[in-house]
């Protein structure tokens, strides 16, 4: 698996590679990332790589042409057969928003080419010749792209083989279809008690028996239960996928 990304602060991303428990996807190469810099394939002196706006307004815009002699070196280094080449993804308020599903995608794909705009955004006529999805992390606008790929490249990473400690870790993940796309349950450990700003607070006492079944059937309702309070579309969802059972649905009831 190989990302490539367009980038014109690669030094965003050094720390990100070099720190937690994703490191060893990075160091590994089981996850490849190579930065490039569209400065690199500017002309001039001062290697410049954005205008002014075409109709006027305010900031700048990234220019086509240094875009598309970054995007023909990466095609180069790929080396990739016709036909079969990375997609070109721009991150941008446009996208689809990216959620579990999609990061369980690109997690068993090959690879994509990463474009993280900057300013305004990008010179349009590149989207079109060039750019195959835009992916967006909400409803909100960053000042540049490096951080909604770090965040696609972070939950690639972490969904590989061997990457975390218990293989099965992201299977209890909020959203997985382990756990019908719902919301993960409330988590506790150590002390048994703890003496709050609101006084003794003890661990669920179920969580303290070691009886298994009791166990799950308890963090399943309170999955149920979170997801019912905070993202209610998701329990519509496994609804109409049949993913709840009598049992789910008369908790649910007891909660109304």
């Amino acid at each position: 698996m190989r990302f490539d990304v367009i980038t014109l602060f690669p030094e965003l991303f050094e720390p990100f590679f070099a720190q937690g428990i994703n490191r060893r996807a990075f160091e590994t190469k089981q996850v490849d990332v190579r930065l490039w810099n569209p400065r690199d394939f500017a002309d001039g002196n001062y290697r410049r790589v954005d205008d002014r706006p075409f109709g006027g307004g305010p900031g700048m815009v990234m220019m086509a042409e240094p875009l598309w002699r970054c995007l023909q070196a990466i095609r180069g280094d790929r080396a990739e057969p016709e036909g079969s080449q990375a997609p070109v993804v721009l991150f941008s308020p446009v996208g689809e928003r990216l959620d579990h599903a999609g990061v369980a995608q690109w997690s068993a794909s090959a690879g994509a080419v990463l474009l993280c705009g900057r300013y305004e955004g990008v010179d349009q006529r590149f989207i079109d010749a060039c750019v195959d999805r835009q992916i967006s992390l909400g409803d909100f606008v960053l000042s540049g792209g490096e951080l909604a790929a770090m965040a696609l490249l972070d939950a690639v990473a972490r969904l590989q083989p061997g990457v975390l400690g218990d293989a099965g870790s992201h299977q209890q993940d909020s959203f997985n279809p382990a756990l019908d796309g719902l919301l993960d349950s409330p988590h506790y450990t150590r002390p048994e008690v703890w003496g709050g700003p609101t006084g003794q607070v003890p661990v669920p006492e179920v969580l303290l028996g070691g009886h298994h079944e009791r166990i799950a059937r308890y963090r399943r309702e309170q999955s149920l239960r979170l997801t019912a309070e905070r993202r209610p579309d998701l329990i519509e969802r496994a609804r109409a996928e049949g993913r709840l059972d009598g049992a789910d649905e008369a908790f649910l009831a007891r909660l109304r």
